[in-house]
Order: C-alpha cells, then structure tokens, then sequence
C-alpha cells in the first residue's frame, strides 16, 4: 500500500508538519474544513480502523493520545475540537491510510455536510 500519506512519511512529498515523532506524524490538511484542520497518522501503514487488528490496539491508543497532545499544541484544547476518521467510501474515506481530522479555532456545526 503507497498512499500520498507514505510519501509525506517518506518526505518525498512536503507538508506542513505540526508535530512528529518516532510513530505519528501531524499535518496541516491541504484542503481545510475549518480555520484548523490538522491530520495525524501513524507511520505504519494501516488502511483504516475497520482493517485494524489486535497487534495494533496499543498503537491506537497512543494515536488517540497523540491526537490530544497535537490538539494541545495547536492550542484547541481551551474552546474544544473536533476528532473525526472516515472508513471506506461511503465514510468519505480518500486516502486509504488511517488518520484522524482534528477541526476546530471556530465554532463548528452540529452536523457536517
């Protein structure tokens, strides 16, 4: 599986890194849905939580915590945010590595469109 996401990894392809380490890579989306729309993914390629497995629930939770601290960066945690994943094409899915939107700096709607 090559997705866009495993050449941001590879730095082949550049973004606008917000936090990265070891695992997890954080990234200003191209194509915002709010004031902040942020994405953080593992490093390891995994196509979506429904393709998850076991072996990876201690790689999951650190990516929820992961999503909390970049939250925490980008100083949302005050007025709150948004944290959303899509899976496969009815979910909106476009890029089949798992990642997690973080939205906010505004208020945001109940329901999305």
């Amino acid at each position: 599986m090559s997705t866009i996401f495993k050449k941001i990894i590879d730095k082949e392809i550049p973004a606008n890194i917000v936090y990265e380490d070891d695992e997890f890579l954080a990234f200003h989306d191209i194509n915002p849905a709010a004031k902040v729309h942020v994405l953080v993914i593992p490093k390891k390629e995994i196509k979506n939580l429904d393709a998850a497995t076991e072996e990876d629930a201690l790689l999951l939770g650190k990516l929820q915590l992961t999503v909390a601290k970049v939250a925490r960066i980008l100083e949302l945690d005050k007025d709150g945010y948004r944290v959303i994943t899509n899976i496969g094409d009815n979910g909106g899915q476009e890029v089949y590595h798992i990642h997690y939107h973080i939205l906010g700096g505004e208020k945001l709607p109940v329901t999305l469109k």
